[in-house]
């Protein structure tokens, strides 16, 4: 039970060594999250056309 007790001692010692980011980085990481995301997400979309656009002429002919 004591190695139970000094672990939750010294995890909250831990925490308090942490640098939390603000709350404008943190908007900013989840904004750049999100664009990433969704530009990743247009880019393979338009590569997912062009290749079904090139299959399905190359099977058609």
């Amino acid at each position: 039970m004591d190695k139970l007790i000094q672990y939750f001692k010294d995890s909250y010692a831990e925490m308090k060594k942490v640098t939390w980011p603000t709350k404008k980085q943190t908007i900013n990481y989840s904004a750049l999250v999100i664009a990433l995301s969704v530009g990743m997400a247009v880019f393979f979309s338009v590569l997912d056309y062009v290749f079904n656009l090139g299959l399905t002429k190359l099977i058609t002919q």
